[in-house]
């Protein structure tokens, strides 16, 4: 063929769709990599606090990174405001362990880039799904209604798996060998491995059930209270605030977020406005939110929370600053002493 064959892929940077694009490259496809960013990946929360698990270890886009060790241009493309209403908030498929639309978002995202595919004349799209690797979005019947729904298609191709499914497009055209796809199913990431070491790849993040919030039971619980008590009503800047802090409901209407570090403190800065504030200045202690419109009972329990979180939590009394809108005052309280008395309020 004298054509160059060109195809878009899904490129989060993990190991599957970074062998997908090797294996693509190898058989002579001009690869671009798509990098949708949705707003719930948790390495927005590394590059914004930093590494929690791992503080020296600085923060990497790993799309980019794959993208560079593979000589595969990247775009990264802004999803947030669209991928919250019409994907998180109403899942035709519903949601998997936690909050996570697995089925809904690959659909949303296959469905951009079929847009980005016909407008720029590429051939065909590929992604980096395994048969049986994830139980809701990766069994026979969901990878069948993505493709369906996504308007994809037989133009879909999982060279990972392509030997146990369907003949796409690609294949019956001569534009990729089937031969030299694989055949790759279930849970284990042995067979991927020891593929990436056959290609030359070594430098890719340890499988660690994806990059989502969602599946998250500690993020999905937060976002299900938000989504009890504001219906859906919410906002990115909502979603953004759930990523970080303790988090307790005091009432249908209050909810307090309590930083954890100054890292976290520094990062709920930005989410002031519109919402109270509470805080110690005679010791170390963590910055602290109110949404709703507290009561002079919830003021004072979101003191007695920050109190119990900061260094002066040992004192008998401690004095707490706190501010809404223009007035600002100080509550003398006790803190809580110790995490039990809390865990009615914890979400």
């Amino acid at each position: 063929m004298s054509e160059q064959i060109r195809a878009l892929g899904l490129l989060s940077g993990g190991l599957d769709s970074t062998l997908a694009a090797r294996v693509m490259q190898e058989q002579g496809v001009e690869v671009l990599g798509l990098h949708f960013s949705t707003g719930f990946c948790l390495a927005d929360r590394h590059r914004i606090l930093g590494n929690r698990s791992n503080p020296d270890k600085p923060y990497r886009n790993e799309a980019l990174r794959a993208g560079a060790d593979l000589s595969v241009p990247i775009e990264i493309i802004d999803i947030k405001d669209e991928y919250l209403p019409q994907v998180v908030l109403h899942p035709k498929h519903g949601y998997g362990s936690g909050m996570n639309p697995c089925i809904d978002c690959r659909i949303f995202m296959l469905q951009k880039t079929k847009n980005i595919m016909e407008e720029r004349g590429y051939h065909f799209v590929f992604t980096g799904e395994v048969l049986g690797q994830r139980p809701m979005s990766q069994r026979r019947p969901p990878l069948n209604a993505v493709a369906k729904e996504s308007g994809l298609g037989r133009l879909l191709l999982r060279p990972l798996s392509a030997q146990l499914l369907p003949e796409s497009i690609p294949e019956e055209r001569g534009w990729v060998k089937r031969e030299e796809l694989f055949d790759i199913s279930g849970r284990s990431r042995k067979r991927q491995m020891e593929l990436a070491d056959q290609l030359g790849i070594t430098d890719y993040p340890q499988p660690a059930g994806g990059c989502c919030f969602l599946p998250d039971e500690n993020y999905a619980r937060k976002l299900r209270d938000v989504l009890a008590h504001r219906g859906t009503d919410v906002t990115p800047e909502d979603m953004m605030l759930l990523k970080v802090g303790r988090h307790f409901r005091l009432s249908g209407e209050v909810k307090v977020v309590v930083g954890r570090d100054e890292g976290e403190n520094a990062y709920l800065q930005r989410f002031i406005d519109g919402r109270a504030e509470v805080w110690v200045d005679e010791f170390p202690s963590p910055l602290t939110l109110l949404e709703g419109e507290p009561t002079a009972i919830d003021l004072e329990t979101a003191c007695r929370i920050t109190a119990r979180y900061s260094d002066g939590r040992d004192e008998p009394k401690v004095p707490v600053r706190w501010r809404i809108g223009d007035h600002e005052g100080q509550l003398t309280v006790v803190p809580f002493q110790d995490d039990s008395e809390l865990e009615e309020l914890r979400i």
